[in-house]
């Protein structure tokens, strides 16, 4: 029989225990209260209650959020704690939706793995025999909706993977598995990565991802049965004056392509897309929808972003396999499938009925067809370094990696 002193204790210990549970409900509850929305600390908060999340950190201020429950996404990153700014692009009305969307869920993220084509020939999202267009459009659920498997996680490394099926146009049915490595980088390695030496007033935060393919099936991915590329895409917050800056390789036409692709959601108008010496600029103030195009000649592998008003500069980097066979991602099946580009860049802004996912900003890249035997496998890597500093620091950087000042990328239009 319980004596009256041990019951004594049981009731003060259960009280102390909901105590407790309530004090880290509030304290729960203030957290996010004191984080203003836009801050790394409110959408860390925010996501936390919609997944367990894999938080980077670094020595500095530097902190990344990855989800495996939402596909892998490097949702987003901050260059000063939790106070500071959240530096990528998340779709909270999609977040909330209680259905999916047949089509696909802007969940958003900094940066997401997606397969290629979207459109053409060997594309992934319309079903055989169907047109074209946004009503027969699916996004593949194993990049939609579905959660990928988590393997391993260190306060600098994340490691996922998902196994999936995906049917193209053609209607060949293709099994692959897909390993995807989110790593954080320090001053050290970025140093490494891009041959630049950092002023110590200069915040930063950086990660690699590594995206490896293989194929699964018992037979060959060929120009017959069509095949798929990794497509990586990096979703930002547009502003009023910021501005993608795209390097490209100069040269005659005939052998290296046309300079850029600007047509894929209507011309550009060219108060929006201009071009100088050998640099492409881009009004990215999410105000009106454009997309634009490099083959694998034309890009040098690198792209940036500026906004002045926050003075950060944001730098991708990808691989790049020059000549090499890129796939067509406009939806027309009628065009040459194996004609494509190698990297992209979007500014988003309102449809025709006035609706709008974002507005976010995008600088894309592909790696090349995935003509792979059974097992065989595929490795695509991108990166993505946010800067914040003063401009007199970060054209020192945008000179060196892009070829052109702060001030070139300011006066651009």
């Amino acid at each position: 029989m319980i004596k009256i002193s041990q019951f004594i204790a049981l009731i003060l210990a259960l009280g102390l225990l909901f105590s407790c549970a309530n004090s880290n409900k509030k304290g729960k509850e203030t957290a996010m209260e004191n984080y203003e929305k836009g801050t790394f600390g409110y959408d860390l908060n925010y996501l936390s209650e919609k997944d367990s999340l894999v938080i980077l950190k670094g020595d500095n201020d530097a902190q990344v959020i990855v989800s495996p429950k939402y596909q892998a996404k490097v949702f987003t990153s901050t260059v000063d704690g939790p106070r500071g700014r959240s530096l990528g692009f998340i779709g909270y009305k999609a977040l909330e939706q209680a259905v999916p969307d047949e089509h696909m869920n802007g969940y958003g993220g900094e940066n997401r793995f997606w397969l290629g084509p979207e459109g053409g020939k060997y594309s992934v999202y319309f079903e055989k025999g169907k047109e074209q267009i946004y009503d027969n459009w699916h996004t593949p659920k194993p990049i939609d909706i579905e959660p990928w498997e988590l393997i391993s996680a260190t306060g600098q490394r994340v490691v996922m993977k998902k196994e999936m099926e995906v049917k193209n146009f053609l209607g060949t049915q293709f099994k692959l598995n897909v390993d995807r490595t989110v790593e954080l980088l320090d001053g050290e390695q970025i140093k490494s990565l891009l041959g630049i030496r950092l002023a110590d007033e200069v915040k930063y935060v950086a990660y690699s991802t590594r995206n490896i393919i293989t194929n699964k099936n018992d037979f060959e991915w060929t120009k017959a049965t069509g095949t798929i590329s990794t497509w990586i895409l990096d979703m930002f917050i547009p502003a009023p004056k910021a501005v993608t800056i795209i390097p490209f390789n100069k040269g005659d036409e005939k052998t290296m392509g046309k300079i850029v692709t600007s047509d894929y959601f209507g011309e550009i108008p060219a108060g929006r897309l201009t071009v100088k010496e050998e640099t492409l600029y881009l009004k990215t103030d999410g105000a009106q929808r454009g997309k634009l195009g490099l083959n694998s000649f034309r890009t040098k592998g690198i792209a940036g972003n500026y906004d002045p008003e926050l003075n950060r500069l944001t730098i991708t980097t990808f691989d790049v396999e020059k000549g090499a066979t890129y796939l067509n991602q406009e939806w027309n099946p009628s065009k040459d499938p194996l004609v494509g580009d190698a990297m992209n860049a979007y500014n988003d802004g309102p449809l025709e009925d006035g609706s709008i996912m974002g507005p976010f900003l995008e600088v894309e890249s592909c790696s090349p067809a995935a003509f792979l035997k059974p097992n065989q496998s595929q490795a695509h890597n991108h990166n993505v370094f946010h800067f914040v500093g003063e401009p007199a620091h970060l054209t020192k950087i945008t000179e060196k990696l892009l070829g052109v000042s702060i001030d070139d990328i300011t006066n651009a239009f």
